[in-house]
């Protein structure tokens, strides 16, 4: 059933990417898909690619952490992800992108503000970045594959990058975009029966959510702020930080500013189409996220209820430890030396972890669905899906992740590679053919390029972040924060006001890059003490100290990013002005 099922699903996308191939005819359609995609595939693109295993398994597993604090990203995913970025971003894009024949986002903003230097810098941080992102959703979708099958991670991250890479370099977008709304509408499926199956298992909502209410705060996580699994973390608090800047201002925020998003807005061919796809789109969002976020919370409560292959001691506390025998041990300073006379072979440290030989997992950042998981926030979803659900749902869920790591990598790819070949190398070469045959051929070597380097961190990151950081939720936010900071200010300036100038435009992008990536190398903590240059300079995790170190990039990024942008654009010249009549047409 489940090889069926795979082929069937295979055959399918390969038939949707050779339709994209097949009504590929130039650039234009290989870039922006012609720019008369159906609304319905457009929102659905635009949220299979917006939602990925990064959203679902990722953020899932944090939500264990944080609990139902989690899902205020949903809200903003809808207003701000979907509401404000198809009305207010959305319309004038579109308009403004076709006066300037505009194909990517950072030839928008080049065209835009005439100058080759800000598409090149644009394509720049695109190709050295996003493999990041594109890094970690991989992470997600071979984790889910090894877990489900019981196959090498590394066979599963090979074998899934190579699908991808051969429909996104032959369809272009098209192809990208035709199989994202057949995979978006698996990913809902997918996530209805998940939140009706969640509910069901655990005896209803009310009993569900109570029971989740009810459960204790483990003390090192009360201790850095968690107040309860449905409540926000203390004001001030570093769970406060981390949640509410970087998991959920970070992603809510940076989403305006994603390449791959912006251009679905250029591919419908008014703006009737996108305001018919803010409903589908909305919906859409509220499922992936709403429902990825109250099962990873409420996964608590299956463990702690019915822990497959794992046993209760019978101790009092509530510090969740894997024990020997694969047993969770509860420790608490009252019962702390009785746990070290019953387990004279463990280590138990100052901060109250079990240590025994091999099997170690961290309390720092964890709770009962992260023991039972395993200790890792990537396989708490796949763990819960595999205990809790029937075997039928592993399989129909095991294709919702594989589409919503698919339709996101394919759009990355996309993005990535036509920033090597549309943004960076026709800027060098001063390409001007009609059709950019050449470009289109270099963006296919940039997409082979980037997939590489993509595969290469998503092999190398799990066996270097192995600290009980969620690497997935990390590092998708360390991309939204670095896009937000380096492309928003500008963005909104193109869009809205007329005196913003190329000179400010440069200067907030600059000034915006440097200060997030400054602040991501040296200042936040989550990333400097895993980076180590801190460490190597001053001798010390974070350059600022914890509580600096708790602020995530983009709340300094962005604010630098404006003043610049606004500050340089006021003293310098004025843009033309039959320029920038012909920007704001119609608009």
């Amino acid at each position: 059933m489940t090889v069926a099922l795979v082929v069937l699903y295979l055959l399918i996308i390969s038939f949707l990417g050779y339709l994209g191939y097949r009504k590929t005819h130039g650039a234009s359609d290989y870039l922006v898909a012609g720019r008369d995609i159906h609304p319905y595939i457009m929102a659905l693109s635009y949220g299979a690619t917006f939602i990925s295993t990064s959203a679902i398994v990722g953020f899932g597993g944090a939500a264990s952490v944080f609990g139902m604090g989690v899902l205020w990203l949903t809200v903003l995913n809808i207003f701000v992800g979907i509401f404000i970025a198809f009305v207010f971003f959305g319309k004038r894009t579109r308009v403004m992108g076709y006066h300037l024949q505009a194909h990517t986002f950072p030839e928008f903003l080049g065209r835009r503000f005439q100058s080759t230097f800000v598409q090149k810098f644009a394509g720049v941080i695109i190709f050295l970045f996003m493999p990041l992102y594109a890094g970690v959703v991989l992470i997600g979708a071979a984790k889910f594959i090894e877990h489900q099958f019981s196959i090498d991670y590394t066979t599963a991250l090979f074998f899934f990058t190579l699908i991808i890479a051969v429909y996104v370099i032959m369809g272009g977008l098209k192809g990208v975009m035709y199989t994202d709304a057949f995979q978006g509408t698996i990913m809902f499926v997918g996530m209805l029966v998940l939140l009706i199956y969640t509910y069901y298992t655990l005896g209803g909502v009310t009993t569900a959510h109570s029971a989740l209410t009810a459960m204790p705060v483990p003390p090192p996580l009360a201790a850095k702020g968690h107040t309860g699994w449905t409540s926000m973390p203390a004001f001030g608090s570093e769970f406060w930080w981390v949640l509410v800047s970087t998991i959920v201002m970070g992603v809510g925020i940076g989403v305006l500013a994603q390449p791959q998003l912006v251009v679905r807005f250029m591919t419908v061919k008014s703006n009737r189409e996108l305001n018919r796809a803010i409903l589908v789109g909305g919906i859409f969002i509220f499922m992936m996220t709403g429902v990825a976020f109250v099962s990873g919370s409420l996964s608590n409560v299956f463990f702690s209820r019915n822990v497959n292959n794992i046993e209760f001691c019978q101790i009092s506390g509530a510090i969740m430890e894997v024990c020997p025998g694969k047993k969770i041990v509860k420790v608490t300073p009252d019962n702390l030396e009785r746990i070290r006379a019953q387990f004279p072979a463990a280590q138990i440290n100052d901060e109250i972890d079990l240590h025994h030989g091999r099997d170690h997992v961290s309390t720092r950042n964890g709770s009962i669905s992260i023991v039972a998981a395993g200790g890792s926030v990537a396989t708490v979803i796949p763990q819960f899906i595999k205990q809790a659900m029937p075997k039928w749902f592993g399989l129909l869920f095991m294709l919702s992740l594989l589409a919503a790591a698919m339709s996101t990598l394919s759009s990355q790819f996309h993005a990535m590679g036509t920033a090597v070949g549309r943004d960076f190398y026709e800027q060098i070469v001063k390409e001007k053919s009609e059709t950019g045959e050449r470009s289109v051929y270099i963006s296919k070597i940039g997409i082979g390029i980037t997939i590489l380097i993509s595969v290469l961190l998503a092999y190398i990151l799990p066996k270097v972040y192995v600290k009980g950081e969620a690497v997935i939720a990390q590092g998708t936010a360390i991309f939204f924060g670095l896009c937000a900071g380096s492309f928003l200010p500008a963005y909104i300036g193109a869009l809205y006001f007329r005196r913003i100038t190329k000179t400010g435009a440069i200067a907030g992008m600059i000034g915006g890059f440097t200060t997030a990536f400054f602040w991501i190398l040296l200042v936040h903590s989550s990333e400097a003490s895993v980076i180590g240059l801190s460490m190597a300079l001053f001798g010390k995790p974070a350059l600022f100290g914890k509580a600096v170190g708790l602020v995530d990039p983009m709340f300094v990024s962005l604010p630098v990013s404006f003043v610049l942008t606004a500050a340089v654009s006021f003293f310098s010249e004025k843009p033309d002005s039959e320029h920038i009549d012909k920007c704001f047409k119609r608009i």
